[in-house]
């Protein structure tokens, strides 16, 4: 079996994030994959924040979800995420949301490239952050 990293986070589902079907809205899934992806930076002694402090942001490039069960307002649910990619240019984060029956309600990935602040121009995150480029090839997805 193999072994990689993958981060933990409870979502909190609110009645305001449900649709009139009264399941959570599509959309909001989104914002549990950025839980999940600021959750692992923090579990593994990174932050988001200090990147953009350095001058750095790294935008969504793509992002790819397919909904397997929906997740209703009184639910517990959680998303897992892991580095499924880290090619030194750009970053895949996978992500898996159960809910408290672990039960899968949804499977995706967000690409993402480093560009720096005052001009958006990518740059490679490997010769930007060494270390944390390192870090992701020691723990991702193999």
């Amino acid at each position: 079996m193999e072994q990689y990293f993958v981060s933990t986070r409870e979502i909190q589902l609110y009645y305001a994030d449900t649709d009139m079907m009264g399941v959570i809205y599509h959309a909001n899934y989104l914002k549990f994959f950025e839980l999940g992806r600021t959750g692992f930076i923090e579990d593994i002694g990174y932050s988001y924040l200090s990147m953009e402090e350095s001058g750095y942001y790294a935008p969504v490039y793509d992002i790819q979800i397919t909904y397997k069960k929906p997740l209703r307002y009184g639910d517990q649910a959680f998303v897992k995420t892991w580095v499924e990619l880290n090619d030194g240019i750009k970053t895949i984060y996978g992500y898996t949301i159960v809910n408290g029956a672990d039960e899968v309600c949804a499977v995706g990935t967000s690409t993402h490239i480093i560009v720096k602040k005052d001009n958006f121009r990518p740059t490679s995150f490997k010769k930007t952050f060494p270390e944390w480029y390192l870090k992701y090839e020691e723990i991702k997805k193999k």
